[in-house]
Formats: C-alpha cells, structure tokens, sequence
C-alpha cells in the first residue's frame, strides 16, 4: 500500500488559499486582516465564522470548529483525509504523488480486484438463488436496499470461490486465503469460507469492497460470520454502511450506530439515519473519529437486553476522550426483545425517531449506570461510586463538561463537591520515618508554556533565530514536552506556516492542544527576528523558574529530613 508524501502535504498546505476553498463553500465578507461569514458547522444568525488567510486557518467563536483548508473539507464535505488531499490538490493543481511504505505496513498485493470478482459473483448468484431472495424478502428487505448495498448470495457449496476465482493458480489462491475468502483446513485442504450466506459487502472510504459479512439463512452458527483481518480489512478501523452514509446529502444532522448489518439496510429502507454498524467488535477510538467527522451528533443504539447494555457500556468508555466537544454523544437502549430492524418493521419509522429524539446524552447515561450498578444510600455503596467514577472522569477532557459531570456525581453521591475532586485526586502514600510525604508538583509556570507554543506556532522561523537554550531537556511542567516537540519541528521546518504545523499533529494525542493554542492571539511581533527575542526571554524564564522551583522542593525535601532525623534523635533520649 502506498501513502502520500508528507512533504506533499506540506507543500499542499502552504499553495492552498483557504479563502479560496472556504468562500467556494460558505460566502465570506472581508473583516479587516482576516474574512467572516456564517458558520457552516452550526445555525447562527450573526458571523462568527473566521477565517484568516496569513494563518491558513478557520476558526469559529460559536461553536470551536477550527482548522485548516484540509480540516475544513474533511468536515464540510464528508471526506476522509485522503480523499480530502486529493480534493484539495485538484483544486490547487498538484498531481498527488505516492511512495511504498518503508515500515512494515503491509500491501493489498492485488487483493481489492479479487475482492471486487468476489463481490460480482455474490451478487450474480443472488439474483439466480430463488431461496435466498425469498429470504430477503421475509426478512422485509426489497429489491432497491439489496443494490444499494450490494446484497449478495454465497451458494451452499465447498469450491464456489475456489473454482470461479482460483481457476487452478496457486498464486491466485495464496491471495484468495490472504483476503479470506478461503480457508486452508488441518488436512491441508482448501476450501471456500463463507457458504449458504446472504454476502454484505463492506467497503473502505473509496467505495472498493475490503471484506464482507454473511448472514446464515438456515439455523447453521455462527449466525453472523465476518472476513478475518487482513492487508486491506481492519475491523477496530472499518464500519459496515460507512460508505453508503457518507453518500447522503449534505452533512448528517445525526448518525447511528447499530449492531447487525440487517439493522443497517432496515432502517436506510425506512428513511431512518444514517446508520452503521461496527464488525463484530467492540467500538474503538477510530470509529469514533471517523463518526465525528461525519456528524455532530452520535447516537449508539444497542438492545435492551444484558448484552446490550454492556455493549452500551463498552462504547460509553471509548467515546468517554470525546466528551465535551463540538460533538453530541447520546445512548439508545431500545426495549429489551427489540432490535432496529424488528422496531423499525413493527412500529414504523416515526416511532424510532421518536426514540431517537429520546436518547440520553453520553452523561446521563454514565450517571442512571452508576446509579443502578450502585445502591448510593450508605458509605461503602458512595465509595464504590467514586472509586468507579475516578477511571471514567480521568477519560474526559479537562473543561466545563467535566466539571459539571463532577458536579452531579458529587450531588449523586451527597459528597460535597470539593471533597468529591479531592477524592478523585491520586492518593499520595502516608508519609512514614523512611518515606516522607512527597511534596506538591510545581504548578507555575503552565501558561508561560502555553503562550510560548502559540508564539512558536505563529513564527516557527524564530526558533533557529532564538538559538538553543540550556535545560530546557529537564523542565517536566505539563506542557513542556509538547513545547519540546514543537520547537524540534520549527527547527527542522522553519518554512512551515502556522498550518502546515497544525497537519503535522493530525489525528496525534496532541493535536486538540495545538488546534486550541493556534487559535490563540500571538505576542504582537513585527517579524521572526522581534519573534526569536521574545522567544529566547520566555524559554530562559522557563528554564529559570523550573531551576527555583526544583530548588525549593530540594530545600523543603532536605528541611523535612532534618526534621525528622531530629524527631528521631528527641525519642532515642
């Protein structure tokens, strides 16, 4: 498999006009330095959509959408990175380039053409198996939501796949078992893996068909069986109907995300959606990130069952790093004996929006759990709380929604609030003779860290200006590694505009932090030069304050252990 350059990418970056690309989009009126216009990503009357041209950035002050011209098609027009790179370099009128991958990434070695054969024969034997469409249609799903979807049929034979598609080349068959559609048994044996199945194809962001699922129409088991992993199917990365959902028009004010792949065609069927559906996995934290792009609403919808519920669960711990930004979460539990496809045939799809309209938001779900897990009445049940609470809470993003998440939790618990944090903190050991208590990290010197990354971020060409400043390796505030790591690429890339840095933290821990300190007002600088000496004055001050207090910590360490030693010496006499 091949990736683009990320040197392209840079000089994608710095060619693109953002304001080309947005007012393509969205009309803008000149503001000054900087252009305005209505927010495209929320409902708004006044502007307060911003995009700056010398910045190559959008920010909006209503709802926190912000980023670069690569972030805002990704997010405008539904793409994945990928595509929006390509779109973008149509745009500007760069041919994308591509390299082999040096790490160990495996290839598709010709797998998607295979793939695709594979697809073509389930769908030609669907439409000549009389069974297997009457179970489609007992099932409820016509003929239009089986083209849509690419429904088809794996006939009830050994060697269906081996004999259309081997034809006897051992390398064609070494890649139908590496795509999985054949399976070697313990004899040696070779022989198809998906047989007396309805077939869905499951596709990438592209459209190709990367793996598929069958669905058994007897009483066979396993009811659902899936493609194995493989160089171009990864379950923890891939979601059934993704593809199809991003084919809506427009942004999706919501998006579903179902258990089976029936729930899926069910409820496009009813005009109900988008929805999709994970692999037979758990949801992971990529899911989630494709989810978001696509949506600013994510609605989890699982049966009502014990099983349901656990899944529901699982999902609310995943999507926990996500809480409190630009995107809603919200939980479905449907009634238990109920799953998308029986609800939405049985009541209709008015009924399922309804509950829809009723899913409770990511924090009343996790509290209503905690509050049925736990009986909060005596003092063991309100410890178990917090000590469930703490892992949960350490998930979430510092800001207003965590802390009102504490705040009921706090009331939940009948713990005053300032208690509930302090027993959220991680519990220092008591201090004995041989272990004194540690003392309190630092805390000055955060925000100095902060502005110094926006000022690196707006002049990376000040950096070798500023020259290397001695210990800055040793100061461990929060922050500082990031900085580190900044002042590392500026050096490396001084040429880099301020979004060129920003894609170069795409989809890394980091980048949240980059995106929020870009959107920051630099220190008011004429040029790099004025830039390196405000710069070399704030990384010297955080060096010297670190230096201070590292040597009050030594002093209070040193004055603690005297004290002690003399303790000791007081009890000996």
């Amino acid at each position: 498999m091949s990736r683009i350059p990320q040197t392209f990418i840079d000089e994608l970056i710095a060619r693109a006009d953002i304001v080309d690309v947005v007012g393509s989009r969205v009309a803008l009126k000149k503001a000054g330095r900087d252009y305005k216009g209505l927010c495209p990503f929320h409902n708004e009357k006044t502007p307060s959509f911003t995009v700056s041209p010398s910045k190559g950035f959008f920010h909006c002050f209503g709802c926190g959408a912000n980023g670069t011209a690569l972030g805002f098609l990704m997010r405008y027009d539904n793409l994945g990175f990928r595509e929006a790179v390509e779109a973008l370099a149509e745009m500007v009128g760069l041919p994308v380039p591509e390299v082999a991958r040096t790490d160990p990434q495996p290839t598709d070695d010709g797998l998607i053409p295979l793939l695709h054969e594979a697809d073509q024969l389930y769908r030609r034997h669907l439409r000549e198996t009389p069974k297997a469409i009457e179970y489609l249609k007992r099932r409820g799903i016509d003929g239009a939501t089986a083209g849509r979807f690419g429904l088809g049929y794996a006939p009830d034979a050994w060697d269906t796949v081996l004999k259309a598609l081997g034809r006897g080349d051992e390398k064609r068959i070494a890649r139908l078992l590496e795509a999985g559609l054949l399976v070697r048994g313990e004899s040696g044996r070779v022989y198809d893996r998906f047989r007396d199945r309805i077939m869905f194809p499951i596709r990438n962001a592209r459209g190709d068909v990367i793996g598929f699922g069958g669905r058994v129409i007897g009483a066979g088991e396993p009811k659902y069986l899936n493609s194995p992993e493989s160089p171009v199917f990864h379950k923890g990365r891939e979601l059934y109907g993704l593809f199809e959902a991003r084919g809506t028009p427009g942004r999706p004010a919501e998006i579903l995300v179902v258990e089976g792949y029936l729930d899926v065609a069910s409820l496009a069927q009813f005009g109900v959606g988008p929805a999709v559906a994970t692999l037979g996995t758990s949801t992971t934290a990529d899911h989630v990130r494709r989810l978001t792009r696509l949506s600013d609403r994510v609605i989890f919808c699982f049966d009502g069952d014990h099983a349901g519920r656990k899944a529901a669960w699982r999902a609310l711990e995943t999507v926990l790093p996500f809480a409190g930004g630009k995107v809603e979460i919200k939980f479905l539990l449907l009634p238990e004996g109920e799953d998308p496809d029986s609800l939405v045939r049985g009541q209709g799809p008015e009924a399922f929006r309804r509950l829809m309209a009723e899913a409770l938001p990511l924090s009343t779900f996790l509290i209503e759990e905690l509050a049925t897990r736990i009986d909060t009445k005596d003092v063991d049940g309100r410890a178990r709380l917090v000590a469930e609470a703490k892992p949960l809470l350490a998930r979430i993003p510092a800001g207003v929604y965590r802390e009102l998440l504490i705040e009921e939790l706090a009331r939940l618990t009948g713990i005053e609030q300032s208690r509930f944090v302090a027993l959220l903190e991680p519990q220092a050991a008591a201090p004995t003779r041989d272990r004194p208590a540690a003392p309190p990290p630092p805390r000055k010197g955060r925000s100095a860290i902060g502005r110094t990354i926006t000022l690196v971020l707006h002049h990376p060409g000040a950096v070798a200006l500023a020259g290397e400043v001695a210990g800055l390796d040793e100061v461990d505030e929060p922050g500082a590694a990031l900085l580190r790591r900044v002042l590392e690429l500026a050096r490396e890339r001084p040429d880099l505009k301020l979004a060129g840095l920003i894609e170069r933290f795409r989809d890394d821990p980091d980048e949240r932090h980059i995106v929020r300190l870009a959107a920051e007002e630099p220190p008011l600088v004429e040029d790099d030069t004025a830039a390196a000496a405000v710069l070399r004055d704030a990384l010297e001050r955080i060096v010297r304050d670190h230096a201070v207090a590292a040597r009050k910590r030594e002093q209070a360490e040193a004055l603690r252990r005297a004290r002690l030693g003399a303790d000791g010496r007081r009890n000996l006499t």
